[in-house]
């Protein structure tokens, strides 16, 4: 088990759970919070929370009350989760944010942030040798609606030898 730590945002979680490869979060990581604000936002979505919330209620993702954003994150307009997400993750500097919306990682960046998305879930994943292999996961994610171009996914796979 490494130290790192990840805080989710919903996309990730949502995708994950769709491929039914959610316990890749906390194979990879010591500690998974997930603000509340994220959880409020998947619980709105029909369908979304049960595999979700039972990973709360086993203690695999740890609900971290929210936060006020510091302007340096309210600034950038990002939606409620992403900005507890970032949030969270500037306070607690051993925390890398799990994100795939484009501008949160780009503040994410600008912030000096970790971050990572549900691609760098997976791709870490098979570095880790926990799947066999991530070609099969990522075609699930974009028949599941995760949008990633396929020159991404192409170079993404070749940096772990698919």
């Amino acid at each position: 088990m490494t130290a790192r730590r990840f805080v989710v945002n919903a996309s990730p979680l949502i995708l994950l759970a769709r491929i039914d490869a959610l316990d890749l979060l906390h194979q990879l990581a010591e500690e998974v919070a997930v603000p509340a604000a994220v959880l409020a936002e998947i619980r709105a979505r029909p369908g979304q929370t049960t595999v979700i919330s039972e990973s709360v209620e086993r203690g695999e993702l740890q609900m971290t009350p929210d936060a006020r954003s510091p302007e340096e994150v309210a600034g950038w307009d990002l939606g409620r989760g992403e900005s507890q997400v970032l949030t969270f993750a500037l306070a607690n500097p051993l925390w890398e944010a799990v994100l795939d919306d484009l501008e949160a990682r780009r503040c994410a960046r600008s912030l000096n942030v970790p971050v990572t998305g549900t691609l760098g879930v997976i791709l870490r994943s098979k570095q880790a040798g926990l799947i066999e292999a991530a070609r099969p996961l990522v075609e699930e994610l974009v028949r599941e609606g995760a949008y990633l171009a396929r020159d991404l996914i192409d170079t993404a796979l070749a940096k772990v030898g698919e």
